[in-house]
């Protein structure tokens, strides 16, 4: 085994691009560091419907110049048997985006660089910008495919690589298969030409369209006086949200100084996640120094490559209690302002989100579709007008960017402030109003991140063998495996618990190493002053909830 590592490190280590990889991977070889060669030479990083996500390193099973160029060489291949592109005697175009993590703009260059060779176009976008930027320039510019180089929020050390068709939204089986098998086919890198020259680097030109494009969110004439505390959170956020603000003509956002700028080191935070503890520390210190009329009415928070809006509300009279909206709080909002504003069409969500927007759209007589996780699947919704899944990600505006947005979002639920703030109400008592409505639906997340990825089939295994029959004392009335598929969703690997007044899933994270169970109770509720009793109720439920399933599952 020692003497095969050696050589498939020494094979890989000859046709390595990078410098920074080849010296990493020649000191492992030297001090026959056995450990590392094989984590890093198991098997190869798994090219699915998420794309590739990885720890950054040398070898198959890490993210490097070298799997990035078999990857764009997959693509490729796969993108010149799909036929000929819309315009008759012109070569497909692949416009690729990137953001400001380590390794970034070399991987785009890497992928662009393979597109000319393979006689495709490539443009790369201009410098660092948020991933639904790319996902709408995929349609504005008639491409066939894009290519967003990102790990969004996962940690520091890690890059990824997140692939979308022509139609503007991210791939979904069969394509992924059969792009992961034209990836398995190339022989050696020596095979594919990488040509150090005749893809564009565009302007400012597809930013300004996007820009413009932001107009369409907003309804003519709304108020705009919500003021706001904001968070890029070390990401490419920063500079396209202030830009569309400013045109909105909402006061313009407090930064968070300390994470207002791109830092691939993520330093003020664990995880460069605004639903991870602590990572939303420093906009709440920020917002709590300011009063009178610099006093905030939300605070919003955008992951490293903007795709997600996390939004924090006061809790409280005296300015000093913050706290965040959970996604699904976010989803129904967003959903209860566009409703009133008129809004037609289908409003779409991923199973694990709240069943309150099917509450929302089916008494304003809309089409509701529950979809499988990840917004490949919820902006494929025949006649999508509002997607949402509880991850902080939110499609509001699909003609533009069918893909989740974290600018647009913000420029809504700001917009919905404002007109609350109008009104003298606030977006908790919209929330309350909601509950009041449809009942309180309140959701919650056990969440475990693992170390040794075998856990979590074991966990997955245990309830399969030996399923829960009740949670809190709240029997289960049915249960789905998910790995085979239902009536309405393919095949994925998870299960749902159907109890009476509340629902479960389980299911493997598909871009971090965690299990992920999401909870939600529904409580009726009679009146305001029922909701203090019934949030007691449902709070008590979900931990109770969470602790059965955490037996359960021995986790």
């Amino acid at each position: 085994m020692h003497d095969e590592l050696i050589a498939q490190a020494q094979a890989w280590l000859t046709e390595d691009p990078d410098p920074d990889t080849r010296t990493e991977l020649a000191r492992l070889i030297d001090a026959k560091d056995e450990t590392e060669l094989a984590a890093r030479f198991s098997g190869t990083l798994q090219f699915g419907t998420a794309g590739l996500r990885g720890e950054l390193g040398a070898g198959p099973m890490r993210m490097n110049r070298s799997v990035v160029i078999r990857a764009a060489a997959g693509l490729a291949a796969y993108l010149k048997k799909q036929g000929p592109p819309a315009r008759e005697g012109e070569a497909g175009l692949v416009v690729i985006g990137y953001d400001a993590r380590h390794k970034s703009h070399d991987f785009a260059q890497d992928t662009a660089a393979v597109m000319i060779g393979a006689g495709l176009r490539a443009a790369v976008l201009p410098r660092p910008l948020p991933t639904p930027v790319l996902a709408f320039a995929i349609r504005h510019l008639g491409a066939v495919a894009g290519v967003e180089v990102t790990a969004s929020h996962n940690p520091p050390r890690d890059n990824g690589y997140k692939v979308y068709l022509g139609d503007g939204s991210q791939i979904v089986p069969p394509a992924d298969i059969d792009i992961a098998a034209e990836i398995a086919a190339v022989p050696s890198l020596t095979t594919v030409p990488r040509p150090t020259e005749g893809w564009d680097t565009l302007d400012d030109s597809v930013l300004d369209a996007y820009l413009a494009r932001t107009d369409a969110v907003l309804s003519e004439g709304s108020p705009r006086t919500a003021r706001t505390v904001y968070t890029a959170m070390h990401g490419v956020g920063k500079d396209v949200l202030l830009a569309a603000f400013a045109r909105a003509g909402f006061p313009a956002p407090v930064l968070v100084a300390e994470q207002a700028d791109p830092d691939p080191e993520f330093p003020t935070v664990a995880f460069p996640n605004p639903e991870e503890p602590g990572a939303m520390d420093l906009a709440f210190a920020t917002a709590r120094a300011l009063s009178g009329e610099s006093a905030p009415d939300l605070i919003i928070a955008n992951d490293p490559d903007a795709d997600r809006c996390a939004v924090a509300v006061q809790d409280g009279t005296d300015g000093t209690g913050w706290r965040m909206l959970r996604g699904d709080e976010v989803g129904a909002l967003l959903a209860a302002h566009l409703v009133r504003r008129g809004a037609t069409g289908t409003f779409a969500e991923s199973i694990v989100s709240s069943s309150l927007l099917g509450r929302i759209a089916e008494k304003a007589g809309l089409p509701h579709v529950e979809t499988l996780t990840g917004f490949k699947w919820i902006a494929r919704a025949e006649g999508l007008r509002y997607g949402y899944e509880e991850a902080l990600g939110y499609c509001v505006d699909p003609d533009g960017v069918r893909d989740k947005d974290g600018i647009t979002a913000a420029l809504l639920i700001t917009e919905l402030a404002s007109q609350l703030k109008e009104e003298g109400r606030t977006l908790l008592d919209l929330l309350d109003d909601l509950a009041v409505e449809h009942g309180l639906h309140a959701t919650d997340q056990l969440s475990v991140r693992v170390e040794d990825l075998s856990l979590i089939a074991a966990a997955m295994g245990r309830l399969r063998e030996q399923p829960p029959t009740e949670l809190a004392g709240l029997p289960i009335t049915r249960t789905d495996d998910l790995t085979r598929g239902t009536a309405e969703l393919p095949p994925t690997d998870g299960l749902r618990y159907t109890l009476d007044g509340a629902r479960v899933i389980v299911r493997p994270s598909g871009t971090e190493p965690k299990l992920k169970c999401y909870l939600e109770v529904v409580i009726p509720v009679g009146s305001h002053e029922d909701l203090p009793a019934a949030r007691a109720k449902a709070t008590a439920l979900l931990g109770a909830i969470k602790r059965d399933l955490s037996t359960a599952a021995g986790i």
